[in-house]
């Protein structure tokens, strides 16, 4: 058994009110806590009866029903102070002797409920965001070809990986601007940090700001939580902005801030968030004449073209597509079960004489269709032909292809038309004559 003195100071230090009373109800000790919280003095308190002055309280109530009291809120007697208490009957040797309670201001259990439930809204956040914070999936080794123009390409590129700089990837539509990202980020020091990415362009206008910074509960209607932005999930880490090009000049001034800084407010909020992040930007858009036209901050566009790359179209790498088809082939094999061992010699000429405006995606698109159903070892130039320049074909078979296919083709050549941007999305909508939320559940359907 501990010394008294010892008890007496431990007693002392916790920084919760303690006070004991014997069977009768005489209160034989209360602690420096106890006055802190009610107000009352020791010499005034020491020696009174609990049941007279605080009767309805958790001491009371322990020594009169002779069992314990949780979480009892009440009224110290002599005082205005709420407190929530909690007592138990001192028991030694099966006799009861007293009783001890132990009590918090009401204040400080509501600010600690607060707290917890902030924390619990952050928990939940950080839940809700698990699946965004990720790592690259892909490497330079992922990336096939052997042309001269991919490799000047991947020459830049592992320099800038081996840097910390800003990167801005440009390229048109399909090209493979998020596998660079992927394997940049997978070739530098932060390798083993989060991969976040932002479409900028798929985010509508409004929500950008929170998606990017972060929200507190109650800055806009909608936000009943507080939320993590992508750039504090991003921390130590890299984080990609695609579509760049297709944000507001109004969040183009606060991401200037960000990139010059490094430090934000979420929205609706006064703390200062500082991070530590590596930047790789990409656009299909001209950004030299969005500067010129007025639609692209100019201090932006140079904050952001620290090390630039641009990623050759496909059509000026025909040498790397027998390559590159051939590990489409392997994957599809692995994805659709079938045993295609791949192109024959003229469907590689068809291929190469192609002009590809949906780039390496649109390839992707073509082996797919053509490996649906398809039962030979080797994919020949008739198996492909039907597949390019959709409009073309559409217009010779139009007796015989279905709706359905048709409506892919049409959306598909709109959307490589057009891009994938939100104003690209919309201008394939108004030319095809359909809205954009019809535009998107074909988008969907037709996994495009």
């Amino acid at each position: 058994m501990l010394p008294i003195d010892i008890l007496a100071g431990i007693l002392e230090a916790v920084p919760v009110a303690v006070e004991v009373a014997d069977n009768r109800g005489n209160i034989l000790y209360v602690n420096k806590a106890f006055t802190k919280v009610t107000g009352i003095p020791a010499e005034q308190r020491l020696h009174k009866n609990i049941f007279n002055v605080s009767p309805d309280g958790a001491l009371a109530l322990a020594l009169r029903k002779r069992k314990r009291v949780s979480g009892h809120r009440c009224i110290v007697g002599g005082t205005m102070v709420e407190v929530i208490s909690n007592a138990s009957p001192i028991t030694v040797d099966g006799k009861m002797l007293g009783a001890v309670v132990v009590f918090q201001h009401i204040t400080d259990i509501i600010n600690l409920l607060e707290e917890l439930r902030r924390s619990n809204n952050i928990i939940k956040n950080l839940s809700h965001k698990f699946g965004q914070v990720t790592r690259s999936k892909y490497s330079f080794s992922d990336i096939i070809g052997c042309s001269e123009e991919l490799n000047k390409v991947l020459t830049v590129a592992r320099n800038a990986a081996a840097s910390n700089s800003t990167v801005l990837l440009l390229g048109e539509s399909g090209t493979g601007k998020e596998l660079f990202a992927h394997a940049i980020h997978n070739a530098s020091a932060r390798k083993n940090g989060p991969f976040i990415k932002v479409n900028c362009a798929a985010v509508p206008e409004n929500l950008l700001e929170s998606e990017f910074f972060g929200h507190q509960k109650g800055a806009f209607t909608g936000a009943i939580n507080d939320k993590i932005g992508r750039f504090e999930l991003a921390n130590g880490g890299t984080i990609f902005l695609d579509e760049i090009g297709d944000i507001s000049l109004v969040l183009q001034a606060k991401l200037l801030r960000v990139l010059q800084e490094m430090e934000f407010e979420r929205v609706g909020g006064i703390e200062t968030i500082n991070v530590d992040m590596r930047v790789i930007a990409a656009t299909n858009r001209d950004l030299r004449q969005l500067v010129r036209t007025g639609r692209f901050r100019e201090d932006l566009f140079y904050r952001l073209n620290v090390i630039e790359i641009n990623i050759p179209p496909l059509r000026e790498r025909k040498d790397d597509i027998e390559m590159i088809a051939g590990s489409i082939i392997e994957k599809l094999n692995r994805k659709m079960g079938t045993q295609i061992k791949g192109l024959s010699a003229d469907a590689v000429e068809a291929l190469s004489g192609y002009h590809w405006p949906g780039n390496v995606r649109e390839l992707e698109n073509v082996l797919e269709r053509v490996s649906i159903g398809f039962n030979g070892s080797y994919i020949t130039a008739d198996a492909v032909k039907p597949h390019l320049n959709g409009f073309s074909s559409a217009a010779e078979s139009m007796e015989i292809m279905e709706i359905s296919k048709m409506e892919e083709i049409l959306i598909k050549r709109a959307l490589e038309k057009y891009g994938t941007s939100m104003k690209g999305k919309k201008k394939a909508a108004a030319v095809l004559n359909i809205s954009l939320a019809t535009l998107y559940n074909k988008i969907k359907k037709y996994n495009l």
